[in-house]
């Protein structure tokens, strides 16, 4: 509806344009935004405000000729003047309706697919192979997938590429660890069963000999030379890394795959080829033996110009030279007209850096949109990164199997008569939902504090008050015996819970719309507890099964049905399950 509103002031302002009314060169910006109360509309223009100077008229004077000018609508019941020349929009409740009956019957409920389809890379969760993942990996997990999905939904051609650390100096520590462990017998997935444990000792080992060390450093060497029996021993080290985390992603119903795999180590043999494209494009310059991009546009607090070190002294690579490398693949060879980067907000700098020279040197073309969705961190109630009590960072497979135990004894103390087996998956789906919703309902710009009584409440914007809202719908068909496809009848607007339900329902489309243009989950989550805020006073003071008669009780049950499918696929694209009952 509101693209439908800026249609019709996009066309007022053309008319008025040639009625010398407007000057031709306006800069316009046409905003339409919900109102807070009904009373003034369903939805509000600054228009007139905002080109009251550029026109060179008094805004409300300049409302009332774009209101003259609006062309005519079906859908529009009346527009009105407010305060200093705000235009407020008051919708026919025959169009609300009709908006309603075609989300209905559509597949897609109602949501506009994009009109020109692009192909999007998402680049989340890449955890570094050297150890488990932890806590820290949660939220470039959880928050890529749900936009990932998103765009998937209305359409895109979405890449993943968990662009995992399999690379670089500390895995020559590792392999000879590894080396050593076999050599006294043990296998390598039995040497591999706690990651973390076995990062510890390889650490230990490193530090505590020399010799070891010495070792260490010449298997990166052989590594990264390509010897066959180096690189067989890392094969094995890589498939067992991967292994724990696609345990992790299975249960956190991320859909990520090995399919979706493309490493560091995937760019290895491209490295010199950047160096090389650099030096053509005349944008290196060595800097104490190292080679270096210097920009303009990038300048430390002395004022001097800040390096993008793409070769060490010594002829090793960076992050930066296989992230350029990264780019350069996925325009060139994927054809990626975007590219979304979740990513620690931390490394904001540097992603600036690596986009700009990536531009600079032809990576991407100038159009390709690179982009940092950067985000916080996770706290403990101290406001310190979460940690356990020995001060280690948080198994992701411990957290999620502690969401899961305790959610299944909130579960059980509230049902103690389901069934063992319907409580264990009862647990299972409201504590994967929990630790997953409590990140993605926070704004991903800032940090936030895990706290697992507020992620497990049922009160409040949480996945178990979400997950309950649902049941509580289906519950509705379930002792009515009624099947929701076989409904007819048409939708009746007569009490203003039900009009405020049918208005939140129709804003579904325009949010997806947001979360996949700006890559914020929490918008979702958002509209989705306003959507069961609204379902909950709509179902106090309407009765749906006890309606008054047959056709208000269609209509009640019909809305009912919009409102769980809109729930039940809102959850899915934040990669949550929904229950029948809980």
């Amino acid at each position: 509806m509101k693209a439908h509103i800026q249609t019709l002031l996009d066309s007022a302002i053309a008319t008025l344009q040639q009625q010398g009314v407007l000057p031709g060169d306006l800069k316009v910006s046409i905003q339409v935004t919900d109102t807070k109360d009904k009373a003034h509309g369903d939805f509000a223009s600054n228009l007139a405000l905002a080109l009251g100077k550029q026109a060179g008229m008094n805004p409300r004077e300049l409302a009332a000729q774009l209101i003259a000018a609006l062309p005519g609508s079906s859908q529009l019941d009346k527009t009105e003047i407010a305060g200093p020349g705000f235009i407020n929009f008051f919708i026919h409740s025959d169009a609300l309706t009709a908006t309603l009956e075609a989300m209905l019957t559509d597949n897609n409920l109602g949501v506009t697919k994009a009109e020109n389809p692009q192909t999007i890379v998402v680049d989340f969760s890449s955890p570094n192979l050297a150890k488990e993942m932890h806590v820290g990996h949660l939220r470039s997990t959880v928050i890529g997938d749900a936009v990932a999905r998103t765009l998937e939904y209305l359409g895109h051609k979405t890449i993943r590429q968990n662009h995992v650390g399999d690379w670089g100096t500390q895995f020559g520590m590792l392999l000879a660890y590894m080396e050593e462990r076999r050599a006294a017998g043990e296998e390598p997935r039995m040497v591999l069963s706690d990651l973390e444990a076995f990062y510890r000792a390889a650490k230990s080992r490193f530090d505590e000999s020399e010799d070891f060390a010495d070792r260490a450093r010449k298997m990166v060497v052989a590594l990264q030379s390509g010897d066959k029996e180096c690189l067989q021993l890392w094969q094995q080290f890589i498939d067992i890394s991967m292994s724990h985390c696609q345990a992790v992603y299975d249960h956190l119903g991320v859909n990520l795959t090995r399919d979706d795999v493309r490493a560091e180590s995937a760019y290895n043999d491209d490295l010199p080829k950047i160096i090389a494209a650099l030096k053509e494009k005349n944008l290196l310059t060595e800097d104490q033996g190292a080679q270096c991009v210097f920009l303009d546009e990038f300048k430390g607090r002395d004022d001097k110009p800040l390096p993008l070190i793409v070769q060490k002294k010594d002829g090793g690579y960076l992050y930066a030279t296989t992230d350029l490398a990264a780019i350069r693949y996925r325009v060139q060879e994927l054809n990626a007209d975007r590219i979304l980067y979740f990513v620690d907000a931390r490394q904001g700098d540097h992603f600036k850096m690596v986009f700009a020279v990536a531009k600079k040197a032809g990576f991407a073309k100038l159009e390709t949109r690179l982009e940092h969705m950067g985000f916080g961190t996770v706290n403990g109630k101290d406001g310190k990164p979460f940690k356990t009590r020995e001060g280690t960072s948080v198994k992701l497979s411990g957290l999620l199997d502690e969401a899961e135990k305790r959610a299944y004894e909130l579960v059980k103390e509230k049902n103690p008569d389901l069934p063992e087996n319907e409580l264990k998956e009862i647990g299972r789906v409201v504590g994967i939902a929990s630790v997953k919703y409590a990140d993605l309902s926070k704004n991903r710009n800032s940090d936030y504090i895990f706290d697992w009584d507020l992620m497990l409440s049922f009160d409040g914007n949480t996945a178990p008050y979400l997950l309950y809202a649902y049941t509580r719908i289906a519950s509705i068909f379930q002792r009515g015996n009624i099947d929701a496809e076989k409904l007819d009848g048409e939708i009746i607007l007569e009490k203003e819970q039900e009009t405020d339900l049918a208005n939140q329902l129709t804003k579904f489309s325009e949010v997806l719309n947001k979360v996949a243009e700006r890559g914020q989950p929490h918008l979702l989550c958002s509209y989705l507890y306003d959507l069961a805020g609204q379902f909950s006073s709509f179902y106090e003071n309407c009765p749906v099964l006890n309606a008054e008669d047959e056709d208000m009780k269609n209509s009640r049950l019909r809305l009912s049905s919009l409102t769980a499918n809109i729930l039940k696929q809102g959850l899915h694209l934040l990669g949550i399950e929904t229950l029948e009952r809980m």
